[in-house]
């Protein structure tokens, strides 16, 4: 199968549900920021939450979001919400709250910096 045809690519994004996404969710699973196997677990955490949910939020797993301690990092968009230490259980309250309810999960977020939204 050739990775660049066309309606391969098409049906790549409609099996992610790109279309119906309403958050991008970044994740850094380390080294630098945090142990790879804590990392990799909130990663794992975070899969299983936003299908067993039924979130629609594009997800990234990241080596590194350039805070080189501190972590996992989560980045959530459009909000621009950066959470730290997000380990597993932290990361069931931010799905329960921020990605599912649409509330900040205040007193963990690090840093906010929504992207602008002008068109390009």
């Amino acid at each position: 199968m050739d990775s660049n045809d066309p309606e391969t690519v098409e049906k790549t994004f409609a099996a992610m549900n790109l279309a119906q996404a309403r958050r991008h969710v970044f994740l850094c699973v380390g080294p630098n920021c945090c142990a790879s196997e804590q990392g990799l677990a909130t990663w794992e955490f975070l899969k299983q939450a936003l299908k067993t949910r039924g979130i629609p939020a594009l997800r990234t797993k990241a080596a590194c979001l350039r805070i080189c301690t501190g972590g996992p990092w989560m980045v959530v968009y459009p909000e621009g919400i950066w959470y730290g230490q997000v380990t597993p259980e932290r990361c069931a309250r931010i799905v329960e709250e921020h990605l599912d309810g649409g509330k900040v999960v205040a007193e963990w977020v690090a840093q906010r910096h929504a992207l602008p939204t002008e068109t390009l």
